[in-house]
């Protein structure tokens, strides 16, 4: 996510580090940098004036700090104003009352909206709420049963019509539908298309004024850049949209579309797809993403992720199990499993400041967790719980099981028995008073 765009920030402010102090030349100088780089990442030219505009105003006006070099400080004036283009802080969903309260889902052909109003509708159900989809695309074929799959797959209920029904007539029928069933939010899964047609516009101002939603999110693949904002424009002139949810975050190095959709249009990015999974969206908070952008991680949304992955009993038996160095290959496979929950490791990792650049180039290999379990699960229950009994013949047994080599599975005894002497080194110097357990749980 924004790797282009971080890299070529990266440089600039490097630059600047090795000015003693800030004047409007070496200013003028990476501002022309910055906005070279804002450019390629395909953020729109008004915009992008926009903010060079604002970064030269600040950083100019800002009085020099002695223990803060130039650098430094055009990066926290470049993260504020970065903060205030994308909208300041996060806005989330309006639903105003108990309900039923719509949300149409709108954008063009092949953004994603079907699986967003998944996404939607499975963190909405983690919320408390009552969600209901109602499948209001009757032009692309497998349109409905894509979101039937997907409501099953959450174990929320789908309302689709027979075919020949007219989506207007669709979206009523879910609203009443709702009203019956106690269900707080209805998301109106509205068809896509390739291009801003007239017809089909008409159709989707038609579901606005018959069902009056709460909410109308404008669905686009971030990969798209200006096209995006082109389209989210004019689909904005027509239908006033509330909130933008921006598909493929995941895979877009370059940040146009995030970068330029708020100042654009004015209205809040609310959500962002992270991944092709169901749990794969985040709420889009810009301080958080500007954070990202300059390569200064997320340490806060990381926190977030863990604590829904992360069980708090749980917890507290692994603490347990820490203090007492009693921890063993099952409770490794358990922490492994947490992890994975978190989201995919590569995303994980972005959110640690430095890691971006500590770790440029890595290959981050998702398949290690799967030779890891394979191995660990070739192993008997009392091989798991007593490591130590891992003699030659057992390791190699457990190798041929597992389809791994015997240096591989050695690789791994080792590691495990690495952490679990630092354990019981930490467990000693906690009794002796020299330091203080972590909790995992607090």
């Amino acid at each position: 996510m924004f790797e282009q765009l971080t890299e070529r920030l990266e440089g600039v402010f490097k630059k600047l580090r090795g000015q003693g102090k800030l004047t409007e030349s070496n200013i003028d100088e990476a501002l022309r940098e910055v906005r070279r780089a804002l450019l390629e990442a395909d953020v729109n030219y008004k915009v992008a004036r926009t903010f060079i505009s604002r970064v030269k105003e600040q950083a100019l006006g800002q009085e020099v700090i002695k223990s803060v070099n130039p650098g430094q400080q055009v990066v926290k004036v470049v993260h504020d104003t970065l903060v205030g283009l994308m909208g300041e802080a996060h806005v989330g969903l309006h639903l105003p009352g108990p309900g039923p309260n719509a949300v149409m889902m709108v954008g063009l052909q092949g953004a994603g909206k079907t699986t967003m109003a998944g996404k939607l509708a499975r963190m909405l159900k983690e919320q408390g709420k009552n969600p209901l989809l109602v499948a209001a695309d009757i032009y692309r074929p497998a349109a409905m049963d894509q979101l039937s799959v997907l409501g099953e797959s959450i174990d929320v209920p789908v309302h689709r019509a027979p075919e020949g029904t007219d989506a207007i007539a669709i979206c009523r029928e879910g609203m009443a539908l709702a009203e019956i069933a106690a269900h707080d939010v209805v998301l109106l899964d509205t068809a896509g298309r390739l291009q801003v047609d007239e017809e089909r516009m008409a159709e989707v101002v038609g579901i606005r004024e018959a069902v009056n939603p709460s909410e109308i999110l404008f669905v686009c693949d971030a990969m798209a850049g200006q096209d995006a904002v082109s389209a989210a424009s004019t689909f904005y002139e027509r239908l006033a949209f509330t909130g933008v949810a921006l598909t493929r975050m995941d895979s877009d190095t370059r940040g146009g579309a995030a970068l330029s959709i708020r100042e654009v249009t004015g209205v809040p990015i609310k959500f962002i797809g992270v991944s092709e999974k169901l749990d794969g969206i985040e709420a889009f908070h810009p301080d958080r993403m500007a954070s990202r952008i300059l390569g200064m991680g997320d340490v806060v949304t990381l926190v977030e992720k863990a604590q829904a992955a992360v069980d708090e009993e749980q917890a507290r038996k692994m603490e347990k199990k820490f203090r007492t160095a009693s921890f063993t290959f099952d409770d490794f496979l358990e922490q492994l499993n947490q992890i994975r929950q978190m989201g995919p490791l590569d995303q994980l990792l972005q959110m640690i400041p430095g890691a971006n650049k500590a770790l440029k180039g890595m290959q981050v290999d998702e398949g290690a967790f799967v030779y890891v379990e394979a191995i660990i699960f070739s192993m008997t229950r009392e091989e798991r719980a007593r490591p130590h009994i891992l003699n030659g013949s057992r390791r190699r047994r457990i190798a041929r099981g597992s389809g791994r080599s015997v240096q591989e599975v050695n690789r791994l005894i080792k590691q495990f028995n690495m952490m679990q002497k630092m354990m019981k080194r930490m467990a000693r110097m906690e009794k002796s008073g020299r330091m203080a357990m972590p909790f995992l749980g607090s």
